[in-house]
């Protein structure tokens, strides 16, 4: 990675980490996929539109270089709190 390459995946980074410290991630993180790397992330949304604006604000979709975000919407399934 170029220095300029390195310094937006860190913005990104803390795009996320600060999301996820503020709740609305859930997980998120590099996917070691053989084919090439790329990130996924479970974000916890209102709609679809909140999901779309949770990107858009992403460092990384924010600088149109070529990055690339899908969106998808899940069922989740969860645990019940245990104390």
């Amino acid at each position: 990675m170029s220095e300029q390459e390195k310094t937006l995946m860190h913005q990104h980074f803390l795009y996320w980490k600060g999301r996820q410290d503020a709740c609305e991630v859930l997980v998120f993180g590099p996917v070691l996929d053989p084919k090439g790397p790329y990130g996924m992330g479970v974000v916890s949304a209102v709609d679809e539109d909140d999901a779309r604006a949770f990107a858009a604000a992403d460092p990384a979709m924010k600088a149109n270089i070529g990055f690339v975000c899908e969106i998808h919407p899940m069922r989740a399934v969860t645990r019940a709190a245990t104390n």
